[in-house]
């Protein structure tokens, strides 16, 4: 029954804490809103939302798998000249 109580209890803390967690300003800001944006303010460029948003849903996830698949392939086309010729071929030269 203790048991029981206290997975309870752990299990509500994990519920409720980010639930009631504040949003806090980082104390230290990164380099894009302490330098850039403030030049760029100055002379008059505005920030602006970027042409393709990789923000959005998986998109970005999408993009990593199609390179990975897109290296993947060319990879698996040279594999046999990269490591199986070449190593040969260093053999023959020794």
């Amino acid at each position: 029954m203790k048991r029981l109580l206290l997975a309870l209890v752990i299990l509500a803390m994990f519920v409720v804490s980010p639930v009631c967690a504040e949003e806090e300003k980082p104390k230290w800001p990164g380099v894009d809103e302490t330098v850039v944006e403030k030049y760029a303010k100055e002379l008059g460029r505005e920030a602006r939302d970027p042409y393709i948003n990789t923000d959005q849903g998986d998109l970005l996830l999408f993009l990593f798998a199609l390179a990975g698949g897109i290296g993947g392939f060319i990879m698996g086309y040279y594999w046999h000249k990269v490591f199986v010729v070449g190593k040969k071929e260093q053999e023959l030269h020794k």
